[in-house]
C-alpha cells in the first residue's frame, strides 16, 4: 500500500465515487437503502474530510503557502459539504428533500474533487518531495483510526480541540 498522501486521497476519492453511484442506481429503490447508502457516504466524507483538514491542508499550507488561497477555498467547500452532511444525517429518508439533498452534496463533492485532482494535486506533487508527500500520508494512515465517521463525531471533536486551542 502506498503511503503517498495524494494517492491515499485519490483513492478516498474513487470509492466515494463508488457510493455516489450506488446511491444514483438506489434513488428509486426503497427508503431503507437509500439510507443505508447514504450513511456510508456520510462516513467516507467524514474521514475523507477529517484527514485533509487535519493533515494535508495544514501541512501543504506551510510547505507551500503560494496555495493559501486554494486551500482556504477548499475549507470552504468541506464547509458547505459539512452542513449538507449534518442535515442529511438527522433527515428521514423518507423526506421528500432528502434525495434532493443528497443530490446536491454529490454535485459539491464532485466539483471539489474534479479541481483537487485536476488542478491541485498537480501542484502539490510538483512542489513536494515524494518523501514529503510520504511522510504526509503517513500521518493521515495513523490519524484515520481515530478519525471521526459521523457529522456529529466530527463536530464534538471540533468542539473539543477549539477548547483546547482557545
Amino acid at each position: 500500500m502506498s503511503t503517498d498522501a495524494i494517492v491515499l486521497l485519490k483513492e478516498d476519492h474513487k470509492e466515494i465515487r463508488r457510493l455516489f453511484k450506488a446511491f444514483q442506481a438506489a434513488e428509486e429503490g426503497p427508503a431503507g437503502e437509500r439510507r443505508k447508502l447514504v450513511g456510508q457516504i456520510l462516513e467516507a466524507l467524514t474521514v475523507h474530510t477529517y484527514l485533509e483538514n487535519e493533515v494535508m491542508y495544514p501541512e501543504v499550507r506551510r510547505l507551500l503557502p503560494d496555495l493559501e488561497d486554494d486551500i482556504l477555498e477548499s475549507y470552504e467547500e468541506h464547509h458547505v459539504a459539512d452542513v449538507l452532511c449534518a442535515e442529511l444525517a438527522a433527515m428521514d429518508a423518507e423526506d421528500e428533500h432528502f434525495t434532493a439533498k443528497t443530490t446536491v452534496l454529490i454535485e459539491n463533492v464532485l466539483h471539489h474533487v474534479e479541481e483537487e485532482e485536476q488542478e491541485w494535486f498537480p501542484k502539490v506533487r510538483d512542489a513536494l518531495g515524494r518523501k514529503e508527500l510520504q511522510e504526509i500520508g503517513e500521518r493521515m494512515i495513523a490519524l484515520r483510526e481515530k478519525a471521526p465517521r459521523s457529522p456529529s463525531d466530527a463536530k464534538a471533536i471540533k468542539k473539543a480541540m477549539d477548547a483546547v486551542t482557545a
